[in-house]
């Protein structure tokens, strides 16, 4: 029941979430905007993203530390 659930969601979602370079979005492109301000310091504003590629890394950085911790316990 839950695969069918997901399954379903993606599908119909299709047309509406793209993967660009930062993560998954509601847009095609980017929506960034660079500019150097008055005192010559590059900036770069970005539209926010659904899922950022950087959030889910910490994520599985943070699973897999807590499962390396729990075997690690379990040995001992």
């Amino acid at each position: 029941m839950k695969t069918i659930l997901i399954l379903s969601a993606l599908l119909l979602l299709q047309g509406c979430v793209y993967f660009n370079d930062r993560g998954v979005s509601g847009q095609y492109y980017n929506g960034c905007k660079e500019y150097y301000d008055a005192m010559g310091i590059y900036h770069k504003v970005c539209d926010d993203n659904i899922v950022d590629y950087k959030t889910v890394g910490d994520g599985i950085k943070k699973g897999i530390n807590k499962s390396v911790d729990t075997v690690n316990e379990i040995i001992q």
